[in-house]
């Protein structure tokens, strides 16, 4: 369990740094949302770029990414089902469905991979499926959901297909599959400044994340988020290693340590970078925040409990 227990504590240090960043006013009033937009446009791209090009591609194929897909598609098909019954809106229910389904592969999933499961490159087909499926459909159905909110003149369907691919997230996802796939070679000249910048994307989500703490009540408090939050957590905290357990077992007979793998990651609570969308399009904001907090707490028990069970 050490390997949890380090994730974890990473994360929250740099949390922690945030919040007293954002105590003292060291970044002035603008400061999240700066952080937010240079995550957004410049670092987040940068970093799947590089790491999506270095991708062995053909984990895709695997019965785990099909585990994975499933799970994620009944979560947030549950959370959506009730955000349409209750009226939450396109906007805030897209991110409640990202909230419940979506996890941390990458600054909390890349340490839990190798000290509990050996091998970093496990998280690889949540990595891929996350960034080249359920990120561009999220970010294509916010982009339009908010030029809808604000009043925007309706869009041909020729301009809603291509709405992902004005996304810099998502085109840096495709950019780095395209080299992968294409088996190019990045100079270095090109590739290692990409990669610096991309190393900014993780510790600035994570600042972010932290300032917006100040002055926040305690998740899952009273107020209009209160259901939305609830729900979400339960899903991504108990439900999805329960449906990926139920999949994994009787659908794709997984046993032993391949059975923990996929597990463990469905595990994993929901992912930071749902923050920085939800910032950036200004829709469910406090949803994201509270969710990412609750399931980040409801996942160290959930972590060592099927560690215990599967390990």
């Amino acid at each position: 369990m050490q390997g949890v227990l380090n994730g974890f504590a990473v994360i929250a240090i740099v949390i922690a740094v945030g919040y007293v960043i954002g105590r003292r006013g060291h970044l002035g009033a603008e400061g999240r949302e700066v952080l937010t937009k240079l995550t957004f446009h410049v670092a987040t791209p940068a970093l799947l770029f590089t790491m999506l090009a270095k991708a062995d591609l053909a984990v895709i194929l695997s019965p785990s990414l099909l585990v994975t897909a499933l799970s994620t598609a009944a979560m947030a098909g549950l959370f959506i089902a009730a955000g349409i019954v209750r009226g939450w809106g396109a906007g805030r229910t897209t991110i409640g469905a990202l909230c419940s389904s979506y996890v941390n592969s990458g600054n909390l999933g890349i340490p839990i991979a190798v000290y509990v499961l050996g091998d970093a490159s496990l998280v690889a087909p949540v990595l891929l499926f996350q960034q080249l499926v359920v990120t561009p459909i999220a970010l294509t159905v916010l982009d339009l959901s908010g030029a809808a909110a604000s009043g925007a003149e309706r869009s041909s369907w020729g301009q809603r297909l291509l709405t992902p691919f004005r996304n810099p997230i998502a085109i840096g996802s495709l950019c780095g599959v395209l080299v992968s796939a294409t088996g190019w070679r990045v100079p270095s000249p090109v590739f290692d400044p990409l990669e610096l910048i991309g190393n900014m994307s993780v510790p600035a989500i994570l600042l972010a994340f932290g300032i917006s703490l100040c002055g926040s009540s305690w998740p899952g408090g009273r107020g209009a988020d209160r259901a939305p939050v609830l729900l979400s957590t339960v899903l991504k905290a108990a439900g999805q290693p329960l449906a990926a357990w139920a999949l994994a077992s009787f659908a794709f007979g997984l046993h032993g340590a391949r059975l923990l793998d996929v597990v463990v990651t469905s595990a994993l609570p929901a992912a930071q970078n749902i923050f920085t969308y939800a910032s950036h399009y200004r829709v469910g904001e406090r949803l994201a925040r509270e969710s990412i907090l609750l399931s980040t707490m409801a996942s160290v028990p959930a972590l060592v409990v099927v560690a215990a069970l599967l390990g």
